[in-house]
Parts: C-alpha cells; sequence; structure tokens
C-alpha cells in the first residue's frame, strides 16, 4: 500500500529557465492553497513552513512543496507564481485512517486531538497509512507520555476489520514495558460483600491495560459479581484514577470504581423470545437449568442465569450461528423482590465446515483420523463434534492414541465465506 506521490512544479516567469533566474528570490502577495478545503491556510503555510513576507526562491517553493508531499497527506501538490501571487494546488489522499489508541495512557477525544492539532498543524483525527504524519503523531505521542513521567516506546501499525478485511484505522500502541491495570478503589460496597469484592478487584488487577476498554472489562467483571449474588439491577462506573505507577516491570493504570448495588432480587422466569428455533422443553431436557417459570431459584441466580445464557448460545453455535449473541432484558417486579428475563437472540449468519489439516503425527495415523472424521467440507459447522470425534473412538487403535495424547484443534473463522477451517494437533501427555 505504499504511496507514491507526484510533485509538479509550475513557474511563470521562467523561475527554472536558468540556475541564475531560478536562484532569485521574490516576495509573493499572497499565498494560496487550492484543493485542500478541509485545511486552513495558516494551518498549511505552518506546515510548509514559510512566514509571510520573507523573500523565497524557487528551490525552496519546491522544498516547501515537497514538505507538504511528505505528511503522506496528498497525492500531488504543484504550484505557479504569477508575478504577484504564489498558489498551491493540492490533491488529496483518499487513504487517511482515524487514530485508534491500543494501550495508551491517554483519553481519546477532543482534547487528545487538539493537543496533537497545536503539534501538528495539519492533523485533523486522521492519518496515513504511512507518511510523515504518522511518524510525526508517533512521536507527538511518546513526547506527551514522557511529559508525564512514562517513558515508553510507541509503534503505530494499520488496524485490519476483520468482518470488511480491510484496514480501517491506524493504531498506536506501547510495545514496551507492558500496559496493566493497576489498583483499585471500591466505592459504595457494602460491608457484607466488600470482602468478595475485593478478590474480584484482586483478579482483575494486573490485567493487560487497553484503552478502549479496560474501564468495560472493569466494569463488566464487577456487575458479574453483583448480579451472581443477586443484586441484578447494579450500576457499575469505572475510570482512571491518578498517575500510572511506573516499575521496573510494567507501568500500572489504577482504577477508581463507583458501584450502586441496588436492591436484592430473586430470579423469576426466563423465556426465548417468540419463534425461535429453540424450545424451552428442549433446554430443560438438555440442561435441566432453564424453565418456563423458575420459582424463586435459591443463591446464586445470577450463576443460574449465566449458564442459561451460555446453553442457548450453545444450541445456537450448534447449528452454525457461529456469531450468535444472546442478550438477556430484565423485566423488575418489584413488589415482590423478583426479576424476569426474556432472552433476546441475534443469530448473525451460519457457518460451514471448510478444510480440516492435521498438523502433525505419522502418515497412517494421519490417514486414519482423516477417515474417522464426520464432519464433511460444507456441512452446516458444529464445534461440539470435534469434541464427539476426540471422545467417540471407543477402545480401537485411534481411540487409545487418542486417550493417550493431548488433544487440541484450532478455529479459523473467516468471515467473508462464512466457513470454519479445523486444525487438529495431537501432543505427548507430560
Amino acid at each position: 500500500m505504499k504511496r507514491t506521490p507526484f510533485l509538479l512544479q509550475t513557474a511563470i516567469l521562467l523561475l527554472a529557465a536558468a540556475p541564475s533566474v531560478a536562484a532569485q528570490k521574490f516576495i509573493p502577495q499572497s499565498i494560496q492553497f487550492k484543493g485542500a478545503p478541509e485545511y486552513s491556510n495558516q494551518e498549511l503555510l505552518a506546515a510548509v513552513g514559510y512566514k509571510k513576507d520573507t523573500p523565497i526562491a524557487y528551490s525552496e517553493v519546491k522544498s516547501h512543496s515537497q514538505r507538504l508531499l511528505d505528511t503522506g497527506l496528498f497525492e500531488s501538490a504543484s504550484f505557479i507564481y504569477n508575478g504577484v501571487n504564489l498558489v498551491f494546488t493540492l490533491v488529496p489522499s483518499t487513504a487517511l485512517y482515524p487514530v485508534r489508541l491500543l494501550n495508551l495512557p491517554l483519553t481519546p477525544g477532543k482534547e487528545l486531538d487538539a493537543a496533537l492539532h497545536d503539534r501538528l498543524p495539519l492533523y485533523h483525527g486522521k492519518v496515513p497509512f504511512d507518511g510523515g504524519l504518522t511518524e510525526q503523531v508517533r512521536q507527538a505521542l511518546e513526547e506527551m507520555l514522557a511529559a508525564k513521567g512514562i517513558k515508553v516506546t510507541v509503534a503505530a501499525t494499520p488496524y485490519t476489520d476483520l468482518k470488511l478485511a480491510e484496514v480501517t484505522a491506524m493504531s498506536f500502541s506501547v510495545t514496551a514495558p507492558p500496559m496493566r491495570v493497576g489498583e483499585i478503589h471500591l466505592e459504595g460496597v457494602s460491608p457484607d460483600l466488600l470482602a468478595k469484592a475485593k478478590l474480584v478487584a484482586d483478579r482483575t488487577k494486573r490485567t493487560d491495560y487497553n484503552t478502549e476498554n479496560a474501564a468495560g472489562n472493569i466494569e463488566h467483571a464487577f456487575a458479574s459479581f453483583f448480579s451472581d449474588e443477586g443484586y441484578a439491577a447494579v450500576k457499575v462506573h469505572a475510570e482512571r484514577q491518578g498517575d500510572p505507577v511506573v516499575s521496573s516491570e510494567a507501568i500500572e493504570i489504577p482504577f477508581n470504581v463507583i458501584v450502586e448495588e441496588g436492591r436484592h432480587y430473586k430470579l423469576g422466569s426466563i423465556h426465548l423470545p417468540s419463534g425461535e428455533p429453540l424450545t424451552m422443553a428442549e433446554i430443560n431436557k438438555t440442561a435441566g437449568v432453564v424453565s418456563n417459570t423458575v420459582e424463586k431459584m435459591s443463591v446464586k441466580d445470577g450463576v443460574t442465569l449465566r449458564t442459561a445464557l451460555s446453553f442457548v448460545t450453545g444450541q445456537y453455535k450448534s447449528k452454525g450461528y457461529m456469531d450468535c449473541v444472546v442478550t438477556p432484558h430484565p423485566q423488575y417486579d418489584d413488589a415482590n423482590g423478583i426479576v424476569n428475563y426474556t432472552l433476546e437472540v441475534q443469530t448473525g449468519p451460519v457457518y460451514t465446515m471448510g478444510k480440516l489439516t492435521i498438523e502433525n503425527g505419522a502418515d497412517d495415523l494421519r490417514a486414519a483420523m482423516l477417515a474417522a472424521w464426520k464432519l464433511p467440507e460444507g456441512a452446516v459447522f458444529n464445534e461440539s463434534a470435534i469434541q464427539t470425534y476426540f471422545y467417540s473412538q471407543g477402545n480401537t487403535p485411534l481411540g487409545r492414541t487418542f486417550a493417550s495424547a493431548t488433544c487440541r484443534f484450532k478455529l479459523t473463522r473467516n468471515l467473508l465465506t462464512h466457513t470454519i477451517d479445523v486444525a487438529l494437533l495431537l501432543e505427548k501427555k507430560h
């Protein structure tokens, strides 16, 4: 995706006719930029580094044009001087991408964009796949962190959207040292649950820090805990608090977590949406977890709900809906202290079996494994069929081989063809 910019220089008054003429300097009455309305004249002048009313030679104009191209923001730049005005004509690049912070302890948004714009006049929230502006943003982010006492190495890499199979952003990430979630300060937790909540904080601490998702992951961890304890309407808000803690091993980002527990509920009923392929009777028969009316289940109702969600999701995935998402929608009966749920199911496309590969083993073992495989290419994909394959061979030579090995598999999802490639791997047991 390497860009090859084109620079066309045109100058009236035969500025390039001879070296002596080209070396002559002139003072344009005005400098104008055409073709790039997104950028102001002031921003472009700052980018080329020209100061008004300063004598300039043809060779210097050429150098200023090249500076614009070197940003990677323009496909071409031409200029013309008519004896009065110096006019640049620009063709903006169409391959610009929004900036995405992967694990930097900075807050994306208007304030950060404004700070980058102050340093880099042509930064408007997007950068090229390659080119000077991308490198300048990378360096600016390092300098901003260094000003906070955080000396790190920042890298810029393309971010590819797997569903679209194309680059949709440029990611900036700290490559060294590791970035982790630090201490978690809790507010609003009742004394009876504080000890358990601190265990959740300890498990969450020192996990990998992510600029976009760290706060959400922390909120989810605590919301799951309180839901398991029967606080179905709990609200959790997590945000960075204080300065990162720098050590020889990692940089840890502290968080403050505010909890609004709400009241305690008992689980009432769980319903699938009408018209869905699965019925409650199927779930009851197979899992024994959910019924049309579950009368006031005892402790750990939240665990029961999550088990039900996992089971329902598994049932859809067994029918090839690998992107299936099951969302519970609560209805609160405050008079009786009961919460009921209706499940919303977004199935997504059906996936089929792609290619099967066996990554190790002798030829005869490989042949036996291929012969025993029962999910042909093009069939509706069912991940549970892999477990069945490994553990249903019985007292056969292949079954004994599986029993004496650690059986692993790897799935590769193709989002364009909606197929799943399966790779099987046998490892010796230790």
